[in-house]
């Protein structure tokens, strides 16, 4: 059984850092998966994901939503089964659960990632 579980999360200051980890177990081929990081769109009745980076299965290949491009650095480490990802300046519009996502296709769609972790939340104080 899959299992993903993200951490990291926490009550800082806008302008902060913080570093999210994922670690994901029961997975032999984690090196062969694409991974994401998503957050809620505020706002929403029925909740919709964002997007808010990505990264292929050899780390080569990154993507990020407009409003976190030089901010945010997603990285992994396929010897540890983990995805990272480093906020740096963060705002009050970051606050929110971050989920991390697998999937075996890639792209940025909610629907092509097969397992997902239970999120961490960041809050972030103005």
């Amino acid at each position: 059984q899959v299992q993903v579980e993200e951490s990291g999360g926490g009550l800082v200051q806008a302008g902060d850092s913080v570093m999210l980890s994922c670690v994901v177990s029961g997975r032999r081929t984690f090196d062969k998966y694409a991974m994401g990081w998503f957050r809620p769109v505020p706002g929403k009745e029925r909740e919709e994901r964002e997007c808010v980076a990505t990264i292929n299965y050899s780390g080569d290949t990154t993507y990020y939503t407009d409003s976190v491009k030089g901010r945010f650095t997603i990285s992994r480490d396929n010897a540890k089964n983990t995805v990272y990802l480093q906020m740096n300046t963060l705002k009050p519009e970051d606050t929110a659960v971050y989920y991390c996502g697998v999937s075996p296709f890639g792209g940025t769609a909610t629907g092509v990632f097969v397992n997902w972790g239970r999120g961490t939340q960041i809050t972030v104080s103005s």
